[in-house]
């Protein structure tokens, strides 16, 4: 049972591993602290995947532990993020490569999204993924029409970080 356990998150975790690189992108500054808050998500994420019963998608769950093990760590006054030893078994996950020069482009953004705070840095991610109102909402734990209002809120906020 546990092999089988193992099998489908380590499965789930390659298919989807996108969504760590997406969140370490958008809470990170530099490829060191990527790989740690990388590390860091992967190991909340195996530990959270026993109570995960699939009553959302594996993809929005996945977001929602990822974001909270980023904001979590993020808020506390010291910005070092204390790793922990993994499961060696999780080194044969094959890496993706994470391309920064194709980032390059959406370096503007990236910048105008580092001044926001946790929560709107979360909404904006969710948005960027094209991600409805009702999964956004979910994934965040508020109700939607909160969702549809920060939302309107942040994307002001951009473009007055953008266009001044």
């Amino acid at each position: 049972m546990k092999n089988e356990t193992e099998k489908a998150f380590i499965s789930q975790l390659q298919e989807n591993q996108n969504i760590i690189h997406k969140v370490c992108r958008i809470y990170t500054t530099d490829e060191d602290s990527h790989k740690d808050l990388f590390q860091e998500i992967t190991i909340q994420l195996w530990k959270a995947y026993p109570q995960f019963r699939g009553d959302s998608k594996f993809t929005t769950w996945a977001y929602r532990v990822s974001l909270n093990t980023a904001i979590s760590l993020y808020r506390k006054k010291s910005r070092n993020i204390e790793t922990r030893e993994y499961n060696a078994n999780f080194h044969h996950i094959e890496n993706i490569d994470y391309n920064y020069e194709q980032e390059e482009q959406l370096k503007l953004l990236y910048q105008a999204i580092q001044q926001l705070n946790d929560i709107e840095k979360a909404l904006i991610l969710l948005y960027l993924e094209d991600k409805d109102y009702v999964e956004i909402a979910e994934t965040l734990g508020i109700s939607e029409v909160n969702a549809r209002v920060k939302m309107n809120r942040v994307k002001t906020k951009l473009k007055k970080i953008l266009n001044p």
